[in-house]
């Protein structure tokens, strides 16, 4: 069965870009998994969202502050979820910040796990010509090569997870990969209709290299 080509691959699951096309499956993934979601998050569930968001999400972090992953099964192709690094800032900071997400009925199988340490490899992989970040990379996250043909990794040095206190199950997602809590936010973002306090979870490239998370980066 042919699939679209691969950003990066796991044992079990493969990461690419969000496409116009995938429109249809996604929108039903989300309206299926709304039990789940909410109240912690709400991606598009009408193919008229889905077009902006998938848009923006396009951009591969370059120049666009963005940068958006599906997370696929390798056996199907099927869309088991998704993993986001938005507001990405460069110069000195060289960080973003992630949202993600599992569908129902991948949810309890450790894919999203799996992805998300796809994503950590490609966010701290260099750009293409070494970036602007000065420093190695060390471990996993370094050591995974480019898709043929494909640009390189995000080049990032950050990235951040906030998260309400009481979404235990992606507090235990970042905690497993080795983010660490800074700190608590009190009222710092609005969900579903009012300022909530989120937990601040971060990791650099060093300590993800450290951890030894990360993927094979090659054609699907």
């Amino acid at each position: 069965m042919s699939f679209p080509p691969y950003l990066a691959e796991g044992d079990r699951v493969a990461l690419r870009p969000f496409r116009a096309a995938d429109g249809p499956e996604f929108t039903a993934r989300v309206r299926e998994s709304r039990g789940l979601h909410h109240p912690w998050l709400s991606p598009p569930d009408t193919l008229e969202a889905y077009g902006p968001y998938a848009a923006r999400l396009s951009g591969g972090g370059d120049g666009g502050g963005r940068a958006g992953f599906l997370v696929c099964e390798r056996a199907t192709g099927a869309i088991a979820g998704f993993v986001n690094v938005n507001n990405i800032v460069r110069g000195a900071f060289q960080c973003g910040a992630l949202g993600y997400g599992a569908f129902a009925h991948a949810a309890g199988r450790g894919l999203l796990g799996e992805g998300l340490d796809l994503v950590l490899a490609h966010a701290f992989a260099p750009l293409a010509g070494g970036g602007d970040r000065a420093g190695a990379h060390t471990g996993a996250a370094a050591q995974a090569a480019p898709a043929a043909g494909a640009g390189v990794g995000l080049g990032l040095h950050r990235l951040e997870a906030n998260i309400q206190p009481g979404n235990t199950a992606s507090i235990g997602l970042v905690r497993s990969r080795g983010f660490r809590l800074e700190g608590l936010s009190p009222d710092f973002l609005f969900v579903d209709g009012a300022w909530r306090d989120h937990e601040r979870w971060a990791i650099t490239a060093e300590a993800a290299g450290a951890s030894g998370r990360g993927g094979r980066h090659g054609a699907g």
